[in-house]
């Protein structure tokens, strides 16, 4: 499986709260309307730097801490993130957002930028940063999750087979 898109920075220690924060939880329930106010208490901007479907979120380390709200890997996916790089994700945010289908990848995150080009190879175990003319290696993901993401989550894949296969 490859993944391509233009990284989108962030630093270390994002929390759930910080990816969308807990003032809309009951405020706002629309997925797409909520998307509108990611990232927004670290950089107001943020909505703005997306493309939808080009962008890639990289961060440092501690990605996805706090709570275990599902709205937070929801609103990564629904705002047209492909991707999210970071060198360590919190277990329960990194299990939310397989079921979701949402690719999550443990590299190396210091060697690419704010813009740079990347490319994921998933089959391979890279991270190619095509601006800066570097490969990254990755934490290899098991066979199932490449399934469970080729397939947009858990939900799909179940209907598709009925059953998991793991």
């Amino acid at each position: 499986m490859i993944i391509a898109g233009k990284s989108v920075k962030l630093g270390d220690n994002i929390n759930t709260d910080f990816i969308i924060s807990g003032r809309y939880k009951f405020a706002i329930t629309d997925m797409s309307e909520l998307a509108k106010h990611i990232m927004e208490d670290i950089d107001p901007n943020f909505p703005q730097k997306i493309t939808r479907g080009q962008s890639i979120i990289v961060a440092g380390n501690n990605f996805g801490m706090g709570s275990s709200r599902e709205q937070a890997p929801l609103v990564i996916k629904e705002a047209g993130i492909v991707a999210v790089l970071s060198s360590q994700f919190a277990r329960i945010f990194f299990r939310n957002s397989f079921n979701i289908g949402l690719p999550l990848i443990e590299t190396d995150t210091s060697k690419i930028d704010e813009s740079d080009e990347l490319k994921i190879d998933l089959d391979n175990g890279l991270v190619r940063n095509i601006t800066k003319g570097i490969d990254l290696k990755i934490k290899p993901l098991p066979k199932f999750m490449q399934d469970l993401l080729a397939e947009g989550g858990i939900v799909n894949y179940y209907k598709k087979y009925g059953e998991l296969k793991i």
